[in-house]
C-alpha cells in the first residue's frame, strides 16, 4: 500500500515538474493568455483553465492505456516486463535524470504546427480550450518526453495503473495553467512576476528531482542489475 501511495505521488509530481519546465509552460501561459485574452469575466477564465486541464487530462490518459494495456496484453512483453522491469527501471531513471540534470541534451524539431492548430482552436473561445489541451499534451520536448515516456509509463506498466497514474500526470501538468487563469482573472500584470518566479522553482525542482532519480537509479541498478545487498 505504502509504495503503491508513493507511485501515486511520483505521477502527480511528474506531472507538475513537466507543467514547469521551459517548454511546457511556456506553452500553458501562451494558451490559457491567448484564450483569456478579451474575457472580461473571470469565471469564463477559469472555465477555461477547467477545460485545457480535461482536455491535456484526455490525452495522456488515452496515450496511458493505449501504451500501458497493450504492454500487459501481449504475453511475451507482460512476462518481459515481470522478469526485467526493475533491472530496466534503475538505468532507465538514471538516464531521466540526467535529462533533468541538463547533462544529456537532444536538439528537439518543432514544426510549429501545434501553435498554428493551437491558435484556430483558440478562436473558439472557452469552449475551445479543451482542444487546445488535447493539441499541447501532445507537444512534446525532450523533458517532458523523458518524463512521460521515461519515467511515468514504465511506473504506470509497474503498478498496472493505465487510468488513474496518467490522470494525475495530466492534472499535474495542469496545475500551472489553473493558477495563472486565476492570475489572469485578478490582474494581468502579475503574470510576468509569476512567471519568473515559476522559472526559477523550475531550477531547483528539476535539479533536485534529477539528483533523486539518479540516486534511486543507481541504487536499483546496484540491487537488481549486479545483485548488491545494501
Amino acid at each position: 500500500m505504502g509504495e503503491y501511495v508513493l507511485a501515486v505521488g511520483t505521477a502527480l509530481w511528474l506531472g507538475i515538474l513537466t507543467s514547469v519546465s521551459p517548454c511546457p509552460l511556456a506553452t500553458n501561459i501562451a494558451a490559457i493568455s491567448y484564450i483569456a485574452k478579451g474575457i472580461e469575466k473571470p469565471r469564463y477564465v477559469l472555465l477555461s483553465g477547467a477545460l485545457y486541464t480535461l482536455g491535456r487530462v484526455v490525452t495522456y490518459v488515452a496515450l496511458g492505456v493505449l501504451l500501458v494495456y497493450s504492454l500487459h496484453s501481449a504475453p511475451f512483453i507482460s512476462n518481459f516486463l515481470q522478469k526485467y522491469m526493475n533491472k530496466i527501471l534503475g538505468p532507465l531513471l538514471v538516464v531521466v535524470g540526467m535529462f533533468l540534470l541538463e547533462l544529456v541534451r537532444i536538439s528537439w524539431p518543432n514544426s510549429g504546427a501545434g501553435s498554428k492548430y493551437g491558435e484556430r482552436i483558440a478562436r473558439m473561445g472557452p469552449w475551445g480550450s479543451g482542444l487546445l489541451g488535447l493539441v499541447f499534451a501532445l507537444s512534446f520536448c525532450p523533458v517532458s518526453a523523458a518524463l512521460f515516456f521515461g519515467a511515468l509509463v514504465p511506473l504506470a506498466v509497474r503498478n498496472n495503473s493505465g487510468v488513474f497514474m496518467p490522470l494525475l500526470y495530466g492534472i499535474g501538468t495542469a496545475v500551472p495553467v489553473v493558477a495563472f487563469a486565476i492570475v489572469i482573472a485578478v490582474s494581468t500584470r502579475s503574470v510576468g512576476k509569476a512567471y519568473s518566479s515559476v522559472t526559477v522553482i523550475d531550477r531547483w525542482a528539476r535539479r533536485v528531482t534529477g539528483v533523486i532519480f539518479i540516486g534511486v537509479g543507481v541504487y536499483l541498478t546496484l540491487i537488481y542489475v549486479f545483485g548488491v545487498n545494501l
